[in-house]
C-alpha cells in the first residue's frame, strides 16, 4: 500500500468548476473582447493563470490576471464546495494512515479557504501551491516538493487529478497516478496521458490505494 495521497485541488477535490469557466469568460470578453467555449478553457484547467493567458495575448497577460482574480475572488466563497463523497474519502485514507496532500495550482490563499469552505482543511499534511516551486504543472516539481516534505519516494504517492496536467506532473515525479472520470474536461485528454488508475466517484480511491503494492 502506499504513503501517500496527492491531490490536485480544483475539479478533483473542490467543484470550483463553473466559477472557473465564467471567470475565464468575463476576462476573455473584458480584455480581449472575444468568446471562448468551454472546451477551450477547460483545457487550460491544472496551469497556472500567466500559462493559460500567454497564448491569447503577450502584453496584457498581467491586466488579465487581475481581473480574472478579482471575478474569481468575489464570487469564489459562494461557489466552492466539496464533491460528494470527498470527506469520506478524506477520513478514511486518513484512519488507514495514510498522508494527504495537494498539489494544484492555485494561490495559497484562495487554496486554503476554499479547502476551509468547504470542511476539508484539517484532513491535509502538505499543501503545495505555485509560491513554492519554481516549475509547475505539468512539470513534476510540484508533486516531488510534496513528496520530499512528507518524507516519502515518489513511488510511495500516487497524484489524483481531473487534468492532463495533472497526470503529467505525477507521472513526470515518478508517482502513481489517478485520473478522475467526473471531469470537466474531455476524458481523452486523461485518457491520452495513460494514468494507472480512474475512478468514476472520489470514495472509489479508497479501494486503489488498498490494492497498490509498492516494489
Amino acid at each position: 500500500m502506499i504513503k501517500a495521497v496527492l491531490f490536485d485541488l480544483d475539479g478533483t477535490l473542490l467543484d470550483t468548476n463553473e466559477l472557473i469557466i465564467n471567470s475565464f469568460k468575463y476576462t476573455f470578453k473584458s480584455i480581449l473582447n472575444i468568446e471562448v467555449s468551454d472546451e477551450e478553457i477547460t483545457k487550460n484547467f491544472g496551469t497556472p493563470l500567466y500559462v493559460s493567458f500567454k497564448d491569447y495575448t503577450e502584453d496584457r497577460v498581467e491586466e488579465m490576471i487581475k481581473v480574472y482574480r478579482a471575478y474569481n475572488e468575489e464570487r469564489h466563497d459562494t461557489m466552492c464546495y466539496a464533491f460528494d463523497g470527498v470527506e469520506v474519502l478524506l477520513s478514511s485514507l486518513k484512519q488507514m494512515g495514510i498522508k494527504l496532500g495537494i498539489v494544484t495550482s492555485k494561490r495559497r490563499a484562495l487554496a486554503e479557504k476554499g479547502l476551509k469552505i468547504a470542511g476539508i482543511y484539517d484532513y491535509l499534511d502538505i499543501i503545495i501551491t505555485p509560491e513554492d516551486t519554481d516549475k509547475h504543472k505539468p512539470n513534476g516539481e510540484p508533486a516531488l516538493k510534496a513528496c520530499n516534505a512528507l518524507g516519502i519516494s515518489t513511488k510511495e504517492a500516487i497524484m489524483v487529478g481531473d487534468s492532463h496536467f495533472d497526470i503529467m506532473c505525477g507521472k513526470n515525479a515518478g508517482c502513481y497516478t489517478c485520473a478522475v472520470e467526473y471531469t470537466a474536461l474531455p476524458i481523452t485528454y486523461l485518457k491520452e496521458q495513460n494514468p494507472d488508475y480512474f475512478v468514476k466517484r472520489p470514495e472509489e480511491l479508497v479501494e486503489v490505494v488498498k490494492n497498490i503494492n509498492v516494489a
